[in-house]
């Protein structure tokens, strides 16, 4: 076990060292869906800007998607696992009520660090990367493992085309390393607004609403959502957050290099995008072929940025999501060791 000790040193910051992506094989297109209910391509097409998404198989839990990412972020990272200080698994749709998939997860890539969930939807991968920094910062821990896994079609009723349109599996993670203090996560904005709580929901299976016969007949673990609500939170907390975090470090909106959104939904990011005053290209957006996967869609776009080569050193980029609770956050990065 990491020795969770806060020694007298200058404060530093995290960076992102490697970063990795799990992503299911199985397809799930609009044409498909039009099988399943009364939908349309145009329709969701229109309304969401989703043309697919990936399905995990019925044997693939979230802590599988959540370890290969691990996996492939310690492997960009160059760090073993043995050399985890610390384990934090951001997700809605765990292995099992108790005990945190952070745990498996652990198991499985064969570390040793403290491992733990933390529940904040889709703005999960965010607040783990405050708390991951916070460690890293005081000097606590040197290697943090920030993951954000779903597996969110195991808790979606396909007969409500208000809600299976929308989700996707998958997951992705981030190894978090020291460095200077003019560089890597240099500013965070959280959020929460629990008067909304009930907006974005699975009702059924906590101690306020326990699993019974009535309640799965009532449809009760399935996501519901009170989307023309969610939608108009949703822009202005992205657009608000970002420039929170950007009027902190002295940033100006013309000096980022890419935006990262939570990919919930094309429209809310493209209304986004003009509240920031920025250009459609460069705010990155993969909800077409993925959907929104929750708290794993910020570290998988992000992934896919990288690889495009859209993210160089030095550069500013933001990540910002929400989602239920209701919550919403933001990080500014200045890209680099």
């Amino acid at each position: 076990m990491a020795d969770i000790t806060f020694p007298d040193r200058p404060l530093r910051r995290a960076f992102i060292a490697g970063v990795g992506a799990s992503i299911p094989e199985r397809i799930l297109t609009n044409h498909d869906l039009e099988q399943m209910v009364e939908t349309s391509d145009e329709w969701i097409t229109e309304r969401t800007g989703i043309k697919e998404r990936r399905i995990a198989r019925d044997d693939q839990p979230t802590s599988d998607l959540a370890a290969e990412a691990a996996t492939n972020a310690l492997q960009e990272a160059g760090c073993r696992p043995q050399d985890l200080d610390l384990i934090i698994c951001a997700t809605i749709s765990g292995d099992v009520q108790l005990p945190a998939t952070a745990c498996y997860v652990q198991d499985v890539i064969g570390a040793t660090a403290p491992a733990f969930d933390i529940s904040a939807a889709c703005t999960g991968f965010i607040y783990g990367l405050a708390i991951g920094s916070q460690f890293i910062q005081t000097g606590a821990c040197n290697n943090v493992l920030v993951i954000g896994a779903e597996k969110l079609s195991a808790f979606t009723d396909w007969t409500d085309r208000a809600t299976c349109v929308l989700f996707g599996d998958g997951a992705g993670a981030a190894l978090l390393r020291p460095c200077p203090p003019d560089r890597g996560l240099l500013e965070f904005e959280l959020g929460t607004d629990g008067k909304g709580a009930e907006l974005l929901i699975v009702t059924a299976g906590g101690s306020r609403c326990p699993t019974t016969h009535a309640t799965v007949d009532a449809g009760g673990q399935y996501i519901r959502m009170g989307g023309r609500e969610v939608f108009k939170f949703a822009a202005k907390a992205l657009a608000d957050s970002s420039l929170s975090v950007l009027q902190k470090a002295g940033v100006a909106p013309s000096d980022v290099a890419l935006v990262i959104p939570h990919q919930a939904n094309q429209r809310i990011t493209e209304a986004a995008t003009k509240r920031l005053g920025l250009p459609p290209e460069r705010v990155w957006s993969n909800i077409a072929r993925y959907g929104n996967t929750s708290s794993a869609s910020i570290p998988i776009a992000l992934r896919e940025a990288l690889d495009a080569g859209r993210i160089q050193d030095g550069d500013y980029v933001v990540l910002t999501g929400f989602g239920g609770g209701l919550t919403w956050g933001a990080c500014l990065i200045k890209w680099g060791p």
